[in-house]
This record gives C-alpha cells, structure tokens and sequence, in this order.
C-alpha cells in the first residue's frame, strides 16, 4: 500500500500503525486532525479511493484526480478548533509541503470536519 516506512503525517510512527491503519480500514479517525492527517497521507500514497471514502456525501466530488508528478513531502498543523472525540464539528487549519519536478510549493487550508454516526468526515477548507 505503501513505499513509507514512517508515516506521511509527521507523526514519527511506522505507516502501518499510524495512518495506515485509517486508511485501510482496520482503524478509525477519532479526531477531526487525525482524519486531515489521515487524508494527508492518502494524498501522500495516492489513495483516492479512501479520499472519496473519508469526504462527507454533501461536498464530495465525484471524482479525484492526482497529479502523478506531485509529491506531498511534509505536513504542519496549525492550529485546531473542537474536533475532539466528543465534538461533532472541528476545524484543522495546515500547511503541506510538496514538490512538483523543478518546483517546491505550500498549501495552506482551514479544513472543516464533521462527525455524523461516529465518523469524521472532511467537509471542505478555504487556502490561504
């Protein structure tokens, strides 16, 4: 599933035991930023299916599309509001790092998180 040894996230553990074990299934997000570093990790290994699978019903798109060339390299978190285990909203503002051939760039977004029968979703951001 994946060629990491440590985590995409940032978090120090190996893929598996971290957000590895979101993304396949064997685990649950129980934090709104355990879902976004989750998701960055997706986007990290190229798992689209588990993108669609993690975004809630209302904004999903029908499809995503990765640029093969972009590498998604590193991971901040910023800041966060609600998205605990007892919240059923949160906010996870980041900054990820990538690399593009000749090229290094950021995104930064303020994600919107919601949780709807124990499951977290990703809702939408706005990029600063």
């Amino acid at each position: 599933m994946s060629g990491f040894e440590r985590c995409p996230c940032g978090l120090g553990e190996a893929f598996p035991d971290c957000c590895g074990r979101v993304i396949s299934g064997e685990g649950r997000a129980g934090t709104a930023e355990q879902l976004m570093r989750s998701r960055f990790s997706a986007f990290a290994v190229g798992d689209v299916a588990y993108l669609l699978a993690s975004w809630h019903p209302d904004t999903r798109p029908a499809d995503v599309e990765l640029d093969p060339e972009q590498r998604w390299v590193q991971l901040e978190v910023l800041d966060r509001s609600g998205g605990g285990p007892f919240d059923s909203e949160g906010t996870v503002r980041f900054r990820a790092h990538y690399r593009l051939p000749g090229e290094k760039g950021t995104l930064t977004e303020n994600s919107r998180f919601k949780k709807e029968g124990g499951v977290w979703f990703y809702v939408d951001g706005e990029h600063e």
